[in-house]
């Protein structure tokens, strides 16, 4: 009975350990430095990489070598960064990649073996991930002897005056006397002249929703959206929108998410189907911007009659006054959508 036991005890073991086996299979890790020669003092790169497979690898739990200043005992830590994670193929987004980087060196001539780092796995201390172990070879900065041999001090070495050292100091201030004299006369001579001031007319302020308007009708008309520029296509009409709300309501909404938009309002005086056509648009349009998202051909006309509607639903016919002196003026019509 003890026998039996013993052998299923021996069985399951087994089992866990082709289990860790394969687990630790689907994990790589890896440890570079961009040069294995180098003087003493100058820098070299260590860089550490894992790389798994996301849908391979179920409860990833993996802990890095704890790495603080030295990595050896002449082997020393200059910098080190964060652990980043990314994607290195997008053709295979389940490939995950950390990576670890460190700035190293070595204030001592010789060869230096860094052992492998070890990445625990699970907390499987018992089989570690381990890297291979790399090789730097430090050499000593070449010295010239002669170099270091005392040498007399040389005298003071005087050179004569020669006055045309400072000749260009005497064009420089005879161009700069000169445009100063210009610019005198000038002022004065056409101060003199202008007896009389003379005031542009005051342009007539064209209502918001003729601008918006007439900008929704361009966007309508070119169709980038045919071209692939999806993206932006949603910006202009979502931009040509948030100007109209900034000119008509006093809302700054260029520089406003689309929640912040909605909250503003629920304080102004909209009807409600002018609300929900305005957050339809706004959501599609961060949804293309953000969320790379590409909608079908009639949600980009939806999406424009849209804001066709908003704008005829909200806008405030305003007059324009003109002072007497000021030109006529031909505000575009209104198309409607």
């Amino acid at each position: 009975m003890v026998v039996k036991a013993l052998k299923w005890i021996g069985l399951i073991w087994l089992c866990l350990l082709c289990l860790s086996a394969s687990f630790a299979q689907d994990v790589r890790v890896a440890a570079v430095i961009d040069s294995s020669k180098i003087r003493i003092g100058e820098p070299v790169r260590l860089d550490l990489y894992v790389t798994y497979d996301a849908n391979a690898v179920k409860n990833f739990k993996l802990q890095w070598p704890e790495i603080v200043d030295t990595i050896i005992s002449k082997v020393e830590v200059i910098e080190s960064w964060p652990v980043d994670t990314m994607i290195p193929d997008k053709n295979q987004p389940s490939i995950i990649q950390q990576h670890q980087k460190f700035t190293i060196s070595a204030y001592d001539s010789g060869y230096f073996a860094l052992p492998p780092f070890k990445f625990i796995l699970n907390g499987d201390s018992a089989h570690p991930l381990l890297t291979e172990a790399l090789l730097l070879e430090v050499h000593t900065v070449a010295t010239d002897s002669s170099e270091a041999k005392l040498k007399d001090i040389k005298p003071i070495f005087e050179e004569p005056f020669n006055w045309k050292w400072y000749i260009h100091y005497v064009y420089y201030s005879a161009a700069g006397l000169l445009i100063i004299a210009i610019i005198i006369i000038l002022t004065i001579y056409f101060t003199r002249r202008s007896n009389k001031i003379i005031t542009e007319p005051v342009k007539p302020k064209v209502p918001a929703h003729i601008t918006a308007l007439a900008t929704l009708e361009t966007i309508k008309a070119e169709k980038i959206w045919k071209e692939g520029k999806i993206k932006e296509y949603y910006s202009q009409i979502s931009d040509a929108v948030r100007l109209y709300i900034e000119e008509r309501y006093g809302v700054f909404a260029l520089e406003s998410t689309t929640d912040e938009i909605m909250l503003a309002f629920r304080s102004q005086v909209v009807d409600g189907v002018s609300k929900e056509k305005l957050q339809q648009l706004l959501q599609l349009s961060d949804l293309v911007k953000f969320a790379k998202m590409n909608p079908i051909e009639a949600e980009h006309e939806f999406t424009l009659q849209n804001a066709f509607d908003f704008v005829n639903g909200t806008k405030r016919e305003e007059e324009i006054t003109l002072s007497p002196d000021a030109p006529p003026i031909n505000p575009p019509n209104p198309v409607q959508s």
